[in-house]
């Protein structure tokens, strides 16, 4: 189940914060969390499956993302359609005052897999068109020149870096960034996860436990991870999630149940 130990906590008005700094920004929760893995080649290592994505704008970072993959990435240009078939995270990579155009020329089915690389805070503008809960890109790596490698936003304060994502999409995007010499933090529905818990049992949590279940899961990253024994793991968090429901409250681990639904277990 070490997958899903690796999404990171919803946006908020942090953008205020980014925007102090420069390159591309994202919103995010905790940037300071520790925990992403260190790659050192610009070009995807060729033992790295990266997921295939649609990649919408062909510019500096468009293109970036694009070279980080293993080939079969598809990348749209301006004023083009994205595919309704091609199954994967889209990457959106345009300037925002192109937002709702890219919207226009994607399939409202496809909205979900929408990932936001923009800057700047764009929860209004997401709670206009009903996408809710965006997936969201908070990027801290610059792209001087096209087709040059992007420079990692690692400051003295940060070594490990600054970047993290968020969303479904969120880890396939990180091992994207991660193939491609950059750092990415992706963490959180580990929160997501201790907070029902505690709820539900009463006990708090020693603080780090996002840092050591992430330390965990680079010790073992060579084992194949996957959905097993549910009624004995995922499912007791699924069931905090099915009584919430039906008391008409709001689900205490909605990206959990997310991730369960998109796997098809429940």
């Amino acid at each position: 189940m070490a997958n899903l130990l690796t999404i990171s906590p919803k946006p908020t008005t942090l953008f205020l914060y980014r925007n102090l700094s420069n390159p591309i920004s994202k919103l995010i929760n905790k940037p300071q969390l520790r925990g992403p893995r260190h790659c050192m080649s610009m070009a995807a290592n060729p033992t790295t499956k990266v997921v295939p994505a649609i990649i919408v704008g062909g510019g500096r970072v468009g293109r970036a993302l694009q070279d980080m993959g293993n080939g079969d990435d598809l990348l749209i240009k301006r004023g083009e359609a994205v595919p309704l078939d091609f199954v994967g995270p889209i990457l959106v990579c345009t300037r925002n005052d192109d937002l709702d155009s890219v919207l226009q020329l994607t399939p409202q089915p496809r909205w979900p897999d929408l990932v936001f690389f923009q800057n700047g805070m764009l929860e209004p503008w997401f709670q206009s068109k009903g996408l809710g809960d965006a997936d969201q890109v908070l990027a801290y790596f610059a792209v001087a020149k096209l087709g040059e490698p992007p420079i990692d936003g690692k400051t003295d304060t940060n070594p490990e870096g600054l970047t993290a994502a968020y969303g479904k999409w969120a880890s396939a995007v990180a091992q994207r960034l991660q193939a491609g010499g950059l750092t990415c933090k992706v963490s959180n529905l580990i929160a997501e996860l201790a907070s029902a818990a505690a709820a539900e049992k009463g006990v708090v949590f020693e603080e780090g436990i996002e840092d050591r279940l992430c330390a965990y899961s680079r010790a073992v990253a060579h084992f194949p991870t996957a959905v097993k024994e549910f009624k004995w793991r995922n499912g007791w968090f699924y069931s905090l999630s099915e009584k919430a429901v039906s008391e008409g409250k709001s689900d205490p681990c909605p990206l959990h149940t997310a991730w369960l639904r998109e796997l098809k277990i429940v």
